[in-house]
């Protein structure tokens, strides 16, 4: 049996085509996946993710805590409300899942892990504490529900649906949260788009659902979600990363704080780590296909492989996420393996697209 969010009923009455998704019953799209797109990137679209998994981490000790449990640093967070984006990872480092990570007091933070890591989320984090900081208190939120409204105008948006957020968020920095009565809204997002994550009593989703509606925030599905996600060089867990791999071969070194003398899970195994892979995006240059995960890529240092490939409804071409052999350079020519052809593509940096403009030509 498929698990449900709260918002279930109201993607069933709106037409909406329902997948599986990590164990979760989750829209696709509710029309064209096109237009959901061009919406998010043109205006405000608004996507369900209650699927997502908050986790409140509270007691004496949390920040100590966290400081060994994570790969990225918490003593970076130094505003309340501020968050940061990290790995969770294994003693051999690989990537048990990505999430962030928001500090809300000295002795208190909010963890968002993804939704089919949920499980194996919280056992880890639970193995962690007994191990050594017993006292602390893990409490999952499946009480919240969780709205992504996301685009140029998504914030206007949200503050004629919840009149009431805009003086707790008007003057809301990237990657920071503020809590107003029973809501928690983050300026964070998973689309390269501006915008807000609004946490809420679940109770109460399916009316901040159909007031941002009528505020002119358009429903969007899995679908969009993915190829705005990737135009912005977002990775995908159980794409392109997972206990298999490393944040340094996923394009995620940046997350890992490997300068501080600051001990955490896996830092001996990344510091020892002499990748022989990396993650690089793809721009198809040859007509007559579309990038897809699994495909094979072949370049002058040997073969690697699509993580993740779509046609960029915003570049009106083909890109992909591709582990390749590491020392490739940027600019490099590639084949790919598509169906029976051997199709050209450019290596190059993500991201495709952030705010609506185009950064790969």
């Amino acid at each position: 049996m498929l698990k449900q969010t709260a918002l279930n009923a109201v993607h069933r009455a709106a037409g909406a085509k329902m997948v599986d998704f990590g164990g979760w019953e989750m829209p696709l799209a509710y029309g064209s996946q096109m237009e959901e797109h061009h919406a998010v990137r043109r205006d405000a679209g608004m996507f369900d993710v209650s699927h997502m998994l908050p986790v409140d981490l509270s007691g004496a000790g949390s920040r100590d805590f966290l400081r060994y449990a994570l790969a990225n640093n918490v003593d970076k967070l130094k505003l309340s409300g501020k968050a940061l984006y990290s790995c969770l990872l294994r003693p051999d480092g690989g990537v048990l899942d990505d999430l962030i990570v928001y500090f809300l007091a000295e002795d208190s933070f909010r963890i968002v892990v993804n939704a089919a890591t949920a499980d194996k989320d919280l056992a880890w984090f639970r193995k962690l504490i007994g191990e050594r900081s017993p006292n602390l208190r893990l409490a999952p939120r499946r009480d919240l529900a969780m709205i992504a409204v996301q685009g140029p105008h998504a914030r206007e948006r949200v503050w004629v649906a919840l009149p009431e957020s805009r003086a707790a968020t008007e003057a809301l920095r990237p990657f920071v949260a503020a809590s107003f009565a029973d809501c928690f809204i983050a300026r964070t997002g998973y689309t390269g788009e501006d915008g807000f994550e609004v946490l809420l009593p679940a109770s109460r989703a399916a009316e901040l659902w159909a007031a941002l509606a009528a505020s002119g925030v358009k429903p969007c599905g899995l679908g969009a979600r993915d190829t705005l996600r990737l135009e912005a060089g977002m990775n995908l867990y159980g794409q392109d990363m997972d206990e298999t791999t490393t944040p340094l071969e996923s394009g995620l070194a940046w997350t890992v704080d490997l300068v501080t003398e600051r001990d955490f899970v896996g830092k001996g195994a990344l510091l020892a780590q002499h990748a022989s892979r990396q993650l690089d995006g793809l721009l198809l240059l040859d007509k007559g296909g579309v990038l897809r995960s699994h495909q094979r890529v072949h370049s002058e240092l040997g073969e690697g492989e699509i993580t993740s490939g779509t046609f960029s409804p915003t570049l009106g071409a083909s890109i992909a996420l591709a582990r390749l052999p590491a020392g490739v350079p940027l600019g490099a020519t590639v084949r790919v393996a598509v169906r029976d052809k051997q199709l050209a593509a450019r290596v190059v940096k993500p991201p495709f697209v952030r705010n609506g403009k185009a950064l790969i030509s």
